[in-house]
């Protein structure tokens, strides 16, 4: 790169983050990572009318657990502050009275009601939703229609308007993306989009264009539903006098619903059993709860690696990349034009194998949290990351290690009698009752130890081994899952064994 790279995300703090979003932040942290660049966060706050208060908190919280750390931002500031489009408001007029002098834009005075009797009274079979654009603009009530005078009179008399762009009406227009390549537009199929609200608030459309050439962006990433408005945009560019310093783009590829059939949405997720946001998301408007891949028990390694493989790969077999190997293999050419269809039991694989591949100090503070919830408290660290150890080879979620770890701290209250009643009898409960004096007896108290004196023992009285290890894990778990019994036994000690041996046959 000839120029240091600087990407941003700017997000809108209407809501939850998606994950197709925090995908986006991703690839534009990973870009400029990989060449050395600088990352900025800018909130896009523009449209009071959705603001919602919390949802930028919410969005900063999110990044944070993802590990992707702005290098300017609201929070962190920088040389190109403010970071708030709300807090840059009187430089967006200035460029769009600048674009109306200049011919590339005018005033519109339009109502609402007016807006919709131009698309009900133009309605045709050729164009059965009629736009605001060249064919219709002259039948508008706007200073291109309306005398000087008149426009003059109805802004000094406080009359509402809106600025729009006045596109071309018949130019082809192109640009390279980095994903797509060579893409072209025709003008004439744009309709005039508003630039400046009544409120003096900029639309996206000007503002990003503002912001980008403000802030020095190389290069824009957006989601391909951006693609269409690609040609207003181009045209800014040019008649703002910026066009040789215009970021390169690149248009990302959707994340689909599991079937293949259109955008991932939150109902997808509602409706199918999981979750589509980054975080736990309660919209104060309606309070409706929408959960997040964080309390659903995923760790943030799992979901950047499985996020960075939706639509991206570096041309290998490999599957688990940490946050810097991604930094260091990430490139837009891997990037794919289709659609990647979002799988959630490939999401939960990812998170296994992070799970596993974790040390049990990494994991200690999230198990510790989920044992909390679940009631167990008061556990010596020491001793949890014992139990991580031992069980997270069987969890999928983070969740799991209340379920696949209780019985480490807490007796278990219901034993799975059914699986070894039909093979219970007399002999089985003597050997059980001889064993707590053999237990109790023994001095080296490691997983080797009891091993050797359990065979030992069913040896003498003649029973086979391997039919007395389910009722003795039963004894100690509960159920049919856990690592090997006899580590199980070792970690919580010879007293609780020995109670949770004795309790046992008289439940069978």
């Amino acid at each position: 790169m000839s120029s240091k790279v600087r990407v941003r995300f700017a997000p809108s703090p209407t809501g939850g983050l998606h994950l197709g979003g925090v995908r986006t932040v991703l690839y534009n942290y990973l870009f400029a990572k990989h060449h050395g660049g600088d990352f900025i966060l800018r909130i896009e706050d523009t449209d009071q009318n959705r603001f919602v208060e919390g949802a930028e908190d919410y969005i900063m919280e999110c990044l944070k657990w993802c590990g992707i750390e702005p290098d300017e931002s609201p929070a962190v500031g920088g040389p190109h502050a403010p970071y708030r489009q709300s807090e840059r408001k009187e430089s967006y007029r200035e460029y769009a009275e600048k674009l109306v002098a200049d011919g590339f834009a005018y005033y519109a005075f339009d109502t609402p009601q007016e807006l919709e009797e131009m698309r009900a009274n133009y309605k045709t079979a050729e164009n059965p939703s009629p736009q605001y654009d060249n064919r219709l603009r002259t039948k508008m009530r706007n200073s291109l229609s309306l005398d000087a005078a008149t426009v003059q009179r109805l802004i000094a008399d406080g009359t509402p308007y809106v600025i729009r762009i006045k596109m071309p009406e018949n130019e082809t227009i192109s640009f390279t993306d980095m994903i797509r390549g060579e893409v072209s537009f025709n003008t004439g199929n744009v309709d005039d989009k508003v630039l400046l609200k009544h409120d003096g608030m900029p639309t996206y459309h000007l503002a990003v264009v503002v912001d980008d050439h403000a802030m020095e962006i190389t290069h824009a990433f957006r989601g391909e539903e951006w693609l269409p408005s690609a040609p207003v945009h181009l045209m800014l560019w040019r008649w703002l006098g910026w066009q040789d310093s215009m970021p390169q783009w690149a248009h990302l590829p959707l994340i689909l619903k599991p079937d293949g059939n259109g955008k991932l949405s939150k109902r997808d997720g509602d409706r199918l059993g999981f979750p589509v946001f980054a975080m736990n998301w309660t919209d104060p408007r309606t309070n409706e709860f929408t959960q997040g891949f964080r309390e659903r028990g995923f760790l943030p390694e799992a979901f950047v690696n499985m996020l960075a493989m939706l639509g991206w790969n570096d041309g290998t077999e490999q599957e688990i990349y940490s946050m810097d190997e991604l930094i260091s293999a990430f490139s837009m050419n891997r990037v794919h034009k289709g659609g990647a269809k979002f799988d959630f039991e490939k999401s939960k694989w990812f998170n296994h194998e992070w799970i596993k591949r974790s040390g049990e100090e990494r994991l200690l503070p999230d198990v510790k949290a989920v044992l909390e919830r679940s009631g167990i408290t008061g556990a010596d660290d020491s001793y949890i990351k014992k139990v991580i150890g031992m069980v997270k080879e069987r969890c999928t979620l983070l969740g799991d290690f209340a379920e696949q770890g209780r019985f480490f701290f807490i007796a278990p209250a219901v034993h799975d009698i059914d699986a070894i009643r039909a093979k219970w009898n007399g002999d089985k409960e003597n050997f059980f009752a001889e064993l707590q004096g053999v237990l109790g007896d023994l001095e080296d108290w490691s997983s080797a130890s009891i091993e050797a004196a359990f065979k030992e023992l069913a040896t003498t009285l003649s029973i086979k081994p391997g039919e007395l290890q389910l009722p003795f894990r039963i004894m100690l778990v509960g159920g049919k899952f856990g690592p090997t019994v006899f580590d199980i036994a070792e970690a919580i000690g010879k007293e609780d064994t020995l109670k949770r041996i004795a309790a046992l046959p008289a439940v069978v």
